[in-house]
């Protein structure tokens, strides 16, 4: 599929409509809040994984509502002072896998946190192992519109706050420089990157690629692939309720997290994405608050982005921060 969005020069002076919502930064801070009186209880279980460069813990930590999620937390094995922490978030559908397929960031001398997304890990990779113990409305399959009737009841904001507190339980190892965090994702890992980066003020880097949940108003009437296709399925059956359900988008919307951006950030866009439309991730990286703010073009890609070209990219970048 050729490009179908804007040109490049369109892209680069579009902005996002998306209104913020009537009190965001308090419907977060309560979130968060209410998240943060439950004990972390962090856990890190060492594991045998046969890998003789990197040690590899079991963790498990309280996310939303205190419901443990699971992670695994990656160590270079020559390390003898904390390293740099990446954090990282997961695409749509997929889980935290198996510690083996997550070898990049701990090569590089750095801790390596990759959180399970509640609910999923059944599509592609490895699998996961987090349960979403909390019930919802009626829904069209997938994660997109469960608990949408309101802001409080939808699914993201048990995952960003997972997110949230997933930063917290991975610095809280001693393996780990709290002061040196940076965060990344792809796709749905993506969102959730620039999710956090709004809520959590001390990161020194964030790296969104192909970024998901961005410019929800645009995204669901731009593009018929899911998962955002899931939004106008609901919607084709439940006539009527689209104000309703704009609303309780744009509290997830990573153009007002983006807005809230206080550290340097690397996005990576693909102008032949039907996932995730190139002005939507557009939208975020003008959003970005923070005055560092680069972004990678790949004209000729669709979903799959700058792939290996792109993890080049920003290890190079990285270096200037973590």
């Amino acid at each position: 599929m050729a490009s179908f969005d804007l040109s490049l020069e369109e892209l680069h002076e579009y902005r996002s409509g998306s209104a913020e919502p009537e009190g965001f930064d308090a419907f977060w801070s309560k979130t968060l809040q209410e998240a943060r009186e439950y004990d972390l209880d962090a856990r890190f279980e060492p594991v045998d994984t046969g890998l003789e460069t990197v040690r590899v813990f079991d963790v498990t930590f309280a996310g939303y509502g205190g419901h443990p999620v699971k992670a695994w937390l990656t160590l270079p094995a020559a390390a003898t002072e904390p390293v740099p922490l990446v954090v990282e978030f997961v695409g749509y559908g997929g889980g935290r896998g198996l510690p083996h397929e997550h070898l990049l960031w701990a090569s590089t001398g750095r801790a390596h946190f990759i959180m399970d997304t509640r609910g999923q890990g059944s599509a592609w990779g490895g699998g996961g192992g987090t349960a979403d113990p909390v019930g919802a409305g009626p829904a069209f399959p997938g994660f997109m519109t469960r608990g949408m009737d309101a802001p409080e009841n939808y699914y993201y904001r048990r995952v960003f706050t997972d997110a949230v507190r997933a930063v917290e339980a991975a610095r809280s190892h001693p393996s780990t420089d709290a002061a040196r965090t940076v965060v990344l994702g792809a796709s749905q890992g993506g969102g959730i990157s620039i999710a956090v980066g709004g809520l959590v003020p001390d990161l020194v880097a964030v790296a969104p690629d192909v970024p998901f949940l961005c410019d929800f108003p645009r995204a669901v009437t731009l593009t018929d692939r899911h998962p955002y296709r899931e939004i106008g399925l609901f919607l084709k059956t439940h006539r009527g309720r689209t104000q309703d359900a704009l609303r309780t988008l744009s509290y997830f919307d990573g153009v007002h997290f983006a807005s809230r951006g206080s550290a340097p950030a690397l996005f990576s866009v693909a102008l032949e994405d039907q996932t995730c439309p190139p002005s939507t991730v557009f939208a975020a990286f003008h959003a970005w608050a923070h005055d560092d703010r680069t972004i990678e073009v790949y004209d000729f890609n669709d979903h799959e982005g700058g792939g290996p070209y792109h993890e080049a990219a920003k290890m190079r970048w990285l270096r200037s921060y973590a």
